[in-house]
Parts: C-alpha cells; sequence; structure tokens
C-alpha cells in the first residue's frame, strides 16, 4: 500500500497544485478583467466628456444664433416704428427749411423778426433731434437686453416728442401767416401771400 499512498499522495499534491495553478489563474483573470473595466470605465468617461464638450460648443453656438435671432426679430418688429419716427423728423427739417426760406424773402417781416423767428425755429429743430438720440440709444440697445416694455416705452416717447415739436412748428408757420396777411396792404398782396403760403 504503500506504492498506493504515494501514488494518492503525489495525485493530491498535483491536484493542489494544479488547484493553486488555477486559482492563480482566475485571480490573474480577474485582475484582467478589473482593468478591462477600469479601461472601460475610462473610455466611456472620456466619450461622455467629449459628448458633453461637444453638447456646450453646440450650446454655445446656437445661443449665438437665437441671440443674433432675437437682434433681427426686434429690429423688424420696431423698424416701421423707426421709418415713423424718421419721417416725422423729416417733416420738421423740410417744413422748417420751406418756411424760413419764405419768411427771409418776405419784406413785410424787420430784421429783429426774421432773427427772433430764425431762433425760435432753431430751438424747435435742436429739440426735435434729440429724437435722432433717442433712436440711437434703441439701436444700440439691440446689442444689450431691452425688455420690450422699455423698447415701446422709449419708442413712444420719442414719437410723441416729435409730433409735438412738428405741431408746434405748424403753430408757429400759422401765426407768421397770419401775421403776414395782417400786414398786407391790398387784395393783390393778399392773394399773392396766400398763394405763396399755400393758404
Amino acid at each position: 500500500m504503500g506504492i498506493v499512498e504515494a501514488v494518492k499522495a503525489a495525485a493530491k499534491k498535483v491536484v493542489k497544485a494544479v488547484d493553486l495553478q488555477v486559482q492563480r489563474w482566475q485571480n490573474k483573470v480577474i485582475d484582467l478583467q478589473n482593468l478591462q473595466r477600469k479601461a472601460e470605465n475610462l473610455l466611456s468617461k472620456l466619450r461622455l466628456d467629449d459628448i458633453a464638450s461637444w453638447t456646450d460648443k453646440q450650446k454655445a453656438q446656437y445661443q449665438q444664433y437665437f441671440d443674433e435671432l432675437w437682434r433681427v426679430k426686434a429690429i423688424l418688429t420696431y423698424s416701421g416704428r423707426f421709418v415713423e419716427i424718421i419721417n416725422l423728423q423729416k417733416q420738421i427739417v423740410n417744413e422748417y427749411a420751406t418756411a424760413y426760406n419764405i419768411i427771409r424773402q418776405d419784406n413785410h417781416f424787420t430784421e429783429a423778426e426774421i432773427s427772433r423767428m430764425h431762433n425760435i425755429y432753431s430751438g424747435i429743430v435742436t429739440e426735435s433731434l434729440s429724437g435722432i438720440d433717442n433712436i440711437i440709444v434703441m439701436m444700440k440697445s439691440f446689442t444689450m437686453q431691452m425688455s420690450d416694455a422699455q423698447r415701446i416705452a422709449l419708442i413712444n416717447q420719442t414719437a410723441d416728442e416729435l409730433e409735438g415739436y412738428l405741431n408746434d412748428l405748424r403753430e408757429f408757420n400759422q401765426d407768421n401767416k397770419l401775421l403776414r396777411l395782417q400786414r398786407a396792404r391790398s387784395q393783390e398782396e393778399i392773394a399773392f401771400i396766400k398763394k405763396l403760403y399755400n393758404f
């Protein structure tokens, strides 16, 4: 039995040695699997970082597009009102120029009266130019976010002021026409004045 026991003991040792070797290999496989998981996790994190970076870039790009579209929308929304304000300013300047040219040629007014009228006309036109300043502020406001309520208030204020200046100018022109008519001496002169002033 010595040989059988020796063979059994040798077989046990071989089995134990094989078991130990298998366990070592299994441990190495587990270590390799752990390394593979770490590598996969690192790769996933890198992919997620790339996706996040790409998403941030897209968000920034589309935010820029949105901001530009917002500015264009705001400009288009208020462009009609801007045109109205600019036309009011043109009317003021044109009516001033026409009236002042007629008054300068009219011999029924003294130099002092013409000078006073010029000062009044200049004051109205100068004050009305503040409307252009408001337009410039408005145009600059499209580069910063101004609320629609603030923008509308500024537009309405500017339009109201310009309409007031235009009315003042027309009233002053009317007063000058009436004064000229009062100073007329004949029916021919009255007819000429009415034609000259489109009365």
